[in-house]
């Protein structure tokens, strides 16, 4: 079977929504997504979206999201990001996102690695708010189709090694064909790879393996970033996170002796060092996460969702301090993309945490990831849009029968094998990548 849209997004998380709202109606969307549409990391992001306060922090912001990354950060990508960030939330509240107010003005916190309160949110659920929002707008959209519990198996390119569509395949392991003018790789980053990880199993960097197939240029595959603090189980699966933002509100870090040992708003990677050193110390699978210095009623009203996973756990952190250990959290790297969100390969894109526009360098600033996903999906649509009419009169889409020639499904027989196949090979070039850095 052979599916028709004029764009194709793999992925249904912030990045993928946002870019398919910026389209007009009569731009058709195919959507697809590995799992259930509401199971991608966006929805589990707990701390909130950074926000420009105002022209006099610009500076600030932009040293903060520097020196986070070690100054390896793309200038232009981070100007472009912090530009664009007031846009941003307007546009989100014009979908129905309620971020905290006070009296009519917005609320902010701060996390690790801010040098102030810059980052709206909705609770500790600020990532499910914005998401659900976007999928509840994109549902009314009769130009957008969302096929659930699909997968990309790879994409189909032309003789002119030009993009063209997808091999797609759904749970129950029926091969299908997605024809297309232009193709986003909105699929998420690679957290399903690593044992201990605060993202969904499903989310295993396929668009990477992918694009290794078909030598689509990526960058800095192996700048993975460690979140400080997952409450610390003993059950297998995903790690759930503890919220930087509960740092940035007086949480504070403690060894087995309940001591203070590091500064817990430092950057991601410094905190995460400073816990694995006093793990060591302290011959310890954890350490240490008090609370007592916020308020009761703020712990119930900014962190319901950390407090309930916690009694869940069997801890109230409203009386007692809770057991927290680093997990892998999040991907920098990705497929390399210019500031419009182009990869390497014609009439590709590849937005979010798939993506590499250079945006966070070497480590994340904390709260950047849910706006720097949604500027360069904004800009990809907009960049696809400026050549979608041109593309439709001179790029003339194969006939049903030429087109599957483009493709020898006698490669995707087993689905199983060639998924482990894919995840061997990013981790091979995670390992391959760090031994030449050494």
């Amino acid at each position: 079977m052979i599916k028709d849209a004029d764009v194709v997004i793999v992925g249904t998380g912030a990045a993928g929504l946002f870019c398919a709202l910026h389209f007009p109606e009569n731009v058709k969307i195919l959507m697809i997504t590995k799992d259930a549409v509401d199971r991608s990391d966006s929805f589990l992001a707990q701390g909130g979206m950074c926000m420009l306060r105002d022209e006099e922090d610009y500076d600030k912001y932009f040293e903060d999201t520097m020196k986070a990354g070690h100054y390896e950060n793309n200038k232009k990508s981070v100007e472009i990001m912090i530009k664009s960030s007031q846009k941003i939330a307007s546009e989100l509240i014009r979908y129905g996102v309620e971020f905290e107010k006070d009296g009519g003005e917005f609320m902010f916190t701060r996390e690790g690695g801010h040098s102030m309160p810059r980052i709206l949110f909705h609770e500790d659920i600020t990532g499910k708010e914005i998401t659900s929002n976007l999928l509840k707008n994109a549902l009314k959209r009769d130009n957008i189709e969302i096929l659930e519990y699909t997968s990309m198996l790879d994409i189909i390119c032309d003789k002119d090694n030009t993009c063209c569509g997808i091999v797609m395949s759904d749970k129950d392991g029926n091969i299908s064909l997605a024809r297309s003018l232009y193709t986003v790789f909105a699929c998420g980053g690679l957290g399903g790879l690593y044992k201990h990880s605060t993202n969904f199993r499903h989310i295993t960097g396929d668009a990477l393996a992918i694009a290794y197939k078909h030598n689509i240029e990526i960058e800095h595959i192996d700048y993975i970033q460690i979140h400080p603090t997952t409450l610390y189980s003993e059950k297998p699966g995903r790690r759930f996170l503890i919220s930087e933002s509960v740092r940035g509100e007086g949480a504070v870090l403690l060894n087995k002796n309940k001591e203070r040992f590091c500064n817990e708003l430092k950057p991601r990677d410094i905190v995460t060092a400073e816990i694995r050193k006093q793990m060591e110390k302290d011959g310890m699978p954890y350490v240490w996460l008090s609370m007592e210095n916020i308020p009761e009623e703020e712990i119930k009203s900014h962190f319901p969702n950390i407090l309930e996973q916690c009694l869940k756990e069997g801890y109230d952190p409203v009386k007692e301090c809770i057991p927290v250990v680093p997990a892998q959290h999040y991907f920098m790297g990705g497929i390399k993309v210019d500031s419009d969100s182009r990869t390497s390969m014609l009439r590709l894109y590849a937005v979010g945490e798939t993506s590499c526009n250079g945006v966070h360098g070497r480590n994340r600033l904390a709260s950047n990831s849910l706006l720097e996903s949604m500027v360069f999906a904004e800009r990809a649509a907009e960049s696809v849009q400026r050549d979608i009419a041109s593309a439709r009169s001179t790029y003339n889409l194969l006939d049903d029968k030429d087109f599957a020639k483009l493709v020898d499904l006698s490669q995707y027989n087993d689905i199983d094998t060639l998924c482990l196949e894919y995840k061997k090979r990013v981790l091979d070039e995670i390992e391959k990548e760090r031994k030449r850095h050494e």
